[in-house]
């Protein structure tokens, strides 16, 4: 079912969705961190505080959409698995 390890070696298709969900989710965490060190330089200016905080909120939703980009993936391969059982019964 959902987050099992074996399912992301199922067929060439599932690894190639797999792949590119692995792709943007480490996309994503680069970004959150980025946003998190650059944030964190600004915070040293009084002048530059505003959008240091502004990239701080940016890094957390980044952060907060790294689970989303997995359960999205999940719901993928489920999708596409029942696919499969329906193609499966049609054959009978």
């Amino acid at each position: 079912m959902f987050f099992d390890p074996n399912t992301r070696g199922q067929s060439a298709r599932h690894r190639r969705i797999y792949a590119a969900y692995e792709v943007l989710y480490t996309a994503v965490d680069f970004s959150a961190a980025a946003f998190f060190v650059v944030g964190s330089v600004l915070f040293l200016n009084e002048a530059t505080v505003r959008t240091g905080t502004w990239l701080f909120i940016i890094g957390s939703i980044c952060f907060a959409a790294k689970p989303s980009i997995r359960l999205i993936r999940e719901v993928h391969f489920w999708q596409i698995g029942r696919t499969d059982i329906l193609a499966e019964r049609a054959d009978d």
